[in-house]
């Protein structure tokens, strides 16, 4: 994490203590949060982001920022804060109040924070671990990105533990979901698919972005049922996120998995393209650099 943080639209040193225990949201995960990618000084994405986070906030009875451009200010002055021109943001909206144990000092219904890091090394490609039940479709909040992540954290840890570097997370029907922390995909002949929603996966801004906006001529992405064995039939089968883009997937546990095809590398192209295109259209850019 980088020196400087954001908390309710102050600009802190990390080292400054201004949480408290009696803050509902931070001692029961409840809250909601995104990982946005800082390219050049610009919130790549930036409304999708805000987009997923009021939807999942109402959802989850989270009280949530009203402006959206305040906010966006507010994050491109912690980026400016700490220098953080090419990095990654996390940006978590806590609710304050409710329950047994609310803190009587609460004069605020929710916090905002955020934080900058480094651009995570990820490598070139992907070796996956496999969790059966590690998704509920049918939970009333899946698909949510919450506070509550525990059981990411720790089947990711687990993962490490093993040698892998990430977790396929089949749902109670034997559906691939998604990993504890990116979709995935499956590509056969010009096909792309991803789980749909109703497999209890998280909706990925990357993964968004494939299936609205990134075009490659001759590829389709679409969204589809896919079970084990469409892993392993798949001419290529890849990874996404904010922090990873696009990653190749060499390996699942249990499963014999191929890399016959070059989609990855032209749909990684065309995403790039869309993200310069995407900062070059940004006036704040001239602003951070003057």
């Amino acid at each position: 994490m980088h020196r400087f943080l954001l908390h309710n639209g102050q600009i802190l040193d990390t080292h400054e203590k201004s949480l408290s225990a009696g803050q509902v949201g931070l001692l029961n995960g409840w809250g909601v949060f995104s990982t946005l990618r800082v390219a050049d000084g610009v919130l790549f994405a930036f409304e999708r982001h805000w987009d997923r986070m009021q939807r999942d906030a109402a959802k989850v009875h989270v009280p949530f920022p009203q402006d959206a451009a305040q906010l966006k200010s507010e994050l491109l002055s912690l980026v400016e804060a700490n220098s953080a021109w090419n990095a990654t943001l996390r940006v978590v909206v806590v609710r304050n109040r409710g329950g047994m144990f609310e803190g009587p000092d609460q004069k605020r219904d929710f916090d905002v924070l955020a934080f900058t890091k480094d651009l995570n090394p990820w490598g070139a490609n992907a070796r996956l671990a496999l969790k059966t039940h590690g998704r509920h479709a049918q939970n009333e909040f899946s698909g949510c990105k919450i506070l509550s992540w525990s059981d990411n954290l720790t089947w990711y840890e687990e993962a490490l533990q093993r040698g892998f570097d990430e977790v396929v997370l089949l749902n109670e029907r034997g559906e691939v979901g998604e990993c504890t922390s990116a979709n995935i995909f499956a590509a056969t002949g010009s096909e792309v698919s991803t789980p749909p929603l109703a497999s209890g996966c998280l909706p990925g801004v990357t993964r968004e972005l494939l299936l609205d906006v990134v075009r490659v001529p001759g590829i389709s992405v679409v969204e589809r049922t896919l079970v084990p064995a469409d892993l392993e039939s798949a001419d290529q089968v890849f990874i996404t996120s904010t922090t990873r883009d696009l990653l190749p997937v060499i390996s699942i546990e249990g499963l014999t998995v191929h890399n016959r095809a070059s989609i990855v590398d032209r749909l990684v192209k065309a995403l790039e393209k869309y993200r310069q295109d995407y900062v070059k259209a940004s006036a704040r850019v001239p602003t951070l650099h003057a």
